[in-house]
């Protein structure tokens, strides 16, 4: 099949996706538009009908990440909505099946931002959330900051008391947070070696290390060590705790 065949199967598939007005041919004639020339209104326009608010996706959404994913090579604007498409998958569209029909797309995407990583862009953390996402963690793209004052609520295994834990310029640390006093108690994280991280955690750091992003592979390893709870003195994984209370079914 050729490019153009594909294309015009591609905008035949979404007529039959709505988008956040209740149209079905509006994104169609909006991608071809982009795909022709980088027509800024035309981007404008396809952003607030595929995610509304940033945070609700639709059919249509689905349905054009492919053509996304395409341009995304040569289009931070491509590259930009395809990642907002993906993040808000793990929310309640009610599209589960489109999502595991765009497996495809999103494996292609999840190896454009690697190799998008690997240049050191500057829109770098938005990028490896995006990725994050990509790749099925959408509880760490949700949160994940640069670590200048990151903030993580999680509850004590232990004795069910809400921690709060603080990795950034003003200190890493765990702490009891107090409506008039501010966090109090503070307890210093523990954190992992990089020789000790596994899973997820090792594969964010050695994925920021790769690309010579230091304050983000600190604060990992800072996120994905261990805390001592201020009201217990139990001392518990930090990104355990974490996931098991925010991670998304999908």
């Amino acid at each position: 099949m050729s490019r153009a065949q594909d294309l015009s199967a591609g905008s035949r598939d979404e007529v039959h996706g709505y988008d956040c007005y209740g149209d079905v041919d509006r994104v169609p004639e909006l991608l071809a538009r982009v795909e022709q020339e980088d027509d800024a209104a035309a981007w404008d326009e396809l952003g607030h009908r595929l995610v509304l608010e940033g945070d609700l996706v639709f059919p249509a959404s689905f349905a054009a990440l492919p053509r996304l994913v395409r341009l995304a090579p040569g289009s931070a604007r491509a590259r930009g909505l395809a990642g907002a498409i993906v993040r808000c998958g793990a929310g309640g569209h009610g599209c589960d099946d489109l999502l595991a029909a765009s497996a495809g797309a999103i494996a292609e995407f999840s190896g454009l931002l690697d190799r998008h990583l690997r240049k050191r862009p500057d829109d770098y953390l938005a990028s490896f959330r995006d990725l994050l996402a990509a790749e099925g963690h959408y509880h760490w793209s949700a949160v994940l900051g640069d670590f200048s004052d990151d903030f993580y609520q999680v509850t004590c295994p232990h004795c069910a008391v809400e921690v709060t834990i603080a990795i950034g310029d003003h200190g890493r640390y765990a702490a009891i947070r107090d409506w008039n006093l501010g966090d109090v108690d503070r307890r210093d994280l523990r954190p992992a070696s990089p020789e000790g991280l596994s899973g997820t955690g090792r594969w964010m750091h050695e994925t920021v290390v790769r690309d010579g992003q230091r304050v983000l592979a600190d604060g990992i390893t800072h996120l994905f060590g261990r805390a001592e709870c201020p009201r217990c003195a139990s001392v518990f994984h930090i990104a355990d705790e974490y996931e098991a209370a925010n991670r998304p079914l999908v």
